[in-house]
């Protein structure tokens, strides 16, 4: 009975033509964690948080707004998100830009700021 069970999972392995090994390495992506995180350094204690069922790996870009209407970066929040979307929130005093990924583990570094 037992050969026959391993028979059964080799089968299901081998006809999704490895489609099995790519769900599982996807639920292993990992992110970086961290409250407040500003040119290259966490403020905070740095973590990693893997990814569960629906959640992406997400970056919270902070920024001021200026007089002129200019933004102007303050900090950066690391975490893993569940149904995250990439958007942006602008008040009359600051923008915050959510970004998400999920390509690959520890992806939510921001970049250029």
């Amino acid at each position: 009975m037992f050969v026959v069970f391993l028979l059964g999972i080799v089968f299901l392995i081998c006809s999704n033509k490895g489609e099995l090994k790519e769900h599982l390495t996807e639920i292993a992506k990992s992110c970086y964690k961290c409250k407040k995180y500003h040119l290259g350094l966490c403020y905070d204690i740095m973590k990693t948080c893997t990814l569960k069922y629906q959640q992406s790996c997400a970056v919270e870009n902070f920024y001021f707004l200026t007089k002129k209407g200019r933004s102007m970066y303050f900090y950066s929040k690391l975490s893993c998100v569940t149904n995250c979307e990439d958007i942006n929130f602008l008040s009359f005093e600051k923008r915050t830009e959510l970004i998400c990924c999920k390509h690959a583990s520890y992806c939510n570094l921001p970049e250029g700021v």
